[in-house]
């Protein structure tokens, strides 16, 4: 299974080929910072591809456009920002984001990076 590693908050997770960064950290417990309901329209889960940016799905036209849309057309130059909704793993990767938080069962607290 690919693994997703998240920092800077130094996580590792596993992940199914084909499931999408936040999807995979979400369903192991962590919360992804975003605001559109996970439609790729408000850029909140932007993330920095760190390594492992071949192991990605390839950008397409819906995330490219709505990246340009809210962060301008410079946005897209840099391939290494990308979407964690719309992003969908294939193998190994490290990425970064601020805000990813780590939600512990039967309210322990969270902790935050």
């Amino acid at each position: 299974m690919p693994r997703i590693r998240v920092e800077p908050l130094g996580i590792e997770v596993e992940a199914s080929r084909g499931e999408t960064v936040m999807d995979a950290v979400g369903a192991r417990g962590y919360f992804w910072p975003e605001g559109c309901d996970r439609a790729g329209e408000c850029t909140n889960c932007a993330m920095e591809v760190v390594s492992g940016l071949g192991r990605l799905s390839g950008m397409g036209r819906h995330e490219r456009a709505n990246l340009v849309r809210q962060r301008g057309a410079r946005s897209i130059e840099d391939p290494r920002l990308r979407l964690a909704c719309q992003a969908h793993v294939e193998g190994d990767v490290v990425v970064h984001k601020r805000g990813v938080i780590a939600v512990h069962a039967g309210g322990g607290g969270t902790e935050t990076a």
